[in-house]
């Protein structure tokens, strides 16, 4: 007798309906499964076997064939447990056919004939959403996950037997809606605030703008100035992630099983960060089977490459594409898959090899030609495309050892700024794709990044003297168009341009 029943399998962060066909024929007893399935797949036989016989069911000592279609695409990992299992059942007669025909089942099976939270179910719901499915079996750890899509029936179970009950009408079990909305308090809450931070006040600054705006920045001084402490408490300072925006995180987290059981939305803006030993295939996304990489677990977050130099340039000169595209394309012989990769970059590097150069509390032990080779690890087409470049200097011991209270703003006080200033820019760039200052092309810089004379003559004075390239030069414009929104000015003046141009301190 022969069964039908629908799955589904990931490519990339998208899912495809997988038709399960199990036919069970005389003949000696042998149990194979075709359709291209790698070595997870192929091993599903011995954990179905198990769990059917451990859920009080018996097994068919006869020709069992599973046929995974389509054919030509590869099947990965142990989410097709189950509806092999209840093709098999079906087919034994244990399940009613028809009944059976109407869903789609996911899940990995335990020996003893429990189901097993999968990797990549949001992806897999939504897909099976557009595709007209209207009911799903998924396992009982992935529920509030798959209930963030809408309008399609969820039925979580967490053992095979318990399924097998509810296709044959013995229990009644309702769909499960309740998710995104019970688990607020999922993740962390940060307590890292700027508030902790002394001294450095134009590199706070720095970071608001680069928040405010969504620009990458760069971070130079010497060890112990502080750049580690306030890149992490950038997160502190961005606004809250949108539904939309927390759907596409957790979509890219779900594939990579970063996603932990029982947890729906990932609501928090990522912070990722790298050691500088990270394989570019670990950055960027990549593999026999192509999946995410760092540039896209940080996705609408942000990705901190903490000693920029130490890293290897090959590794450093990948970041170049989604830096300017915002996905990540990724070739393989067997695939080409494109990632969302919109991220804020921020980095922090020495000076120098001794980590002194201008420093006043140390003597830099680096000759000239030591200190260019250093800085030419970073390629200036990468540097170019980093809008904000602040220099961190070494904290006096005064600023150290003081006792008093610190004057420095919290992170909730800047974060309303940013706020405000980034709903400037949801208003300015409404019914567009682009979301912030830093996302602008040629087209939006002509239309929102209009100078006076004043700044003008600055911004001419400023590249004849600096030598800035035109992607600088568009970069300055941008983040003078923060600046300014930051101030609430509707105008790009004088002062802005200013400040930009201090923003490009490496440049120099």
């Amino acid at each position: 007798m022969i069964s039908f029943l629908h799955s589904a399998a990931v490519q990339g962060i998208n899912a495809y309906l997988i038709d399960v066909e199990v036919d069970i024929s005389s003949g000696l007893p042998v149990f194979s499964i075709v359709g291209l399935p790698d070595t997870a797949v192929k091993e599903s036989r011995d954990r179905v076997v198990s769990a059917i016989k451990n859920s009080g069911f018996d097994f068919p000592a006869r020709k069992i064939t599973v046929n995974l279609a389509p054919a030509d695409v590869k099947k990965e990992g142990g989410l097709f447990d189950l509806p092999i299992a209840l093709g098999i059942l079906v087919s034994s007669g244990y399940i009613d056919k028809k009944a059976a025909s109407k869903i789609c089942a996911i899940g990995e099976l335990s020996l003893d004939g429990k189901l097993r939270p999968v990797k990549g179910l949001l992806p897999i719901v939504l897909s099976l959403k557009k595709s007209g499915v209207s009911k799903i079996i998924i396992p009982e750890g992935n529920k509030n996950e798959a209930s963030v899509a809408k309008d399609i029936e969820i039925y979580p179970f967490t053992t095979l037997a318990e399924t097998v009950k509810f296709l044959k009408n013995e229990i009644k079990v309702l769909p499960f809606t309740c998710g995104c909305e019970s688990d607020g308090d999922q993740n962390v809450v940060q307590t890292a605030d700027f508030a902790d931070i002394k001294g450095q006040f134009l590199a706070k600054r720095a970071a608001e703008v680069a928040s405010a705006g969504g620009h990458n920045m760069i971070m130079v001084g010497p060890p112990g100035s502080g750049k580690t402490m306030i890149a992490k408490r950038i997160p502190t300072i961005l606004p809250p992630m949108s539904f939309e925006e927390s759907v596409e995180t957790t979509k890219i987290w779900s594939v990579s099983g970063l996603i932990q059981a029982g947890e729906s939305l990932v609501k928090q803006r990522p912070f990722r960060s790298p050691h500088h030993t990270t394989s570019s295939i670990a950055l960027i996304g990549g593999g026999s089977y192509p999946k995410p990489g760092e540039v896209s677990l940080a996705h609408n977050g942000v990705l901190f490459l903490d000693e920029l130099t130490e890293f290897k340039r090959d590794v450093l000169e990948v970041l170049r594409q989604p830096l300017e595209d915002k996905t990540v394309t990724v070739s393989r012989a067997k695939n080409t898959l494109s990632f969302p990769a919109s991220f804020m970059l921020i980095a922090s590097m020495n000076p120098c090899q001794c980590g002194h150069y201008g420093d006043l509390n140390k003597e830099c032990t680096c000759n000239k030609y030591q200190i260019i080779k250093y800085r030419s690890k970073i390629s200036g087409p990468l540097m170019d495309r980093i809008d904000i470049q602040i220099e961190v200097p070494a904290l006096k011991i005064d600023e150290i050892t003081s006792e008093q209270p610190s004057q420095t703003e919290s992170s909730e006080e800047i974060k309303k700024r940013v706020i405000r200033a980034r709903n400037k820019q949801y208003e300015r760039f409404q019914n567009t794709k682009i979301y912030c200052n830093a996302q602008m092309g040629p087209k939006e810089i002509k239309k929102y990044c209009k100078i006076d004379d004043k700044a003008k003559e600055l911004l001419k004075t400023a590249i004849d003297k600096m030598g800035f390239s035109a992607r600088a030069y568009d970069r300055i414009l941008k983040v003078a168009r923060t600046v300014a929104d930051l101030e609430d000015s509707q105008m790009i003046s004088v002062q802005h341009i200013a400040e930009a141009i201090k923003y490009r301190s490496l440049d120099k």
